[in-house]
């Protein structure tokens, strides 16, 4: 996965209504950590089971917002995001509040 490529809108919007988007964030998180997608569970903790420190967590944010969303992933936001699922939520959140319809769920 080429993480520098950025979605624009209408790719972002296409990717939620089919439901891809919670697989394209684990697969960001997972190449940024450099873990195996398989670890990126919702419960997955980034700290204690991803092995990120605060700068691989502040990079993270900055490429989900790049990748995803249109705005900024506020510090205070970004410090109650502990878990994967955490993060996926807050996004899919974003994504509605901004207009977009609500992501499809991914069944495995």
């Amino acid at each position: 996965m080429n993480v520098s490529a950025v979605l624009n809108v209408a790719q972002r919007t296409s990717a939620w209504k089919n439901g891809f988007a919670a697989d394209s964030v684990r697969a960001l998180i997972a190449h940024h950590l450099d873990v195996e997608i398989s670890r990126v569970a919702d419960g997955a903790h980034f700290i204690d089971d991803l092995g990120a420190d605060w700068l691989d967590r502040l990079e993270l944010m900055i490429l989900i917002e790049e990748q995803f969303l249109a705005g900024e992933i506020t510090g205070n936001d970004a410090d109650q995001m502990e878990v994967v699922g955490d993060l996926i939520r807050y996004v899919e959140g974003m994504i509605v509040r901004d207009g977009c319809t609500a992501p499809t769920p991914v069944t495995p």
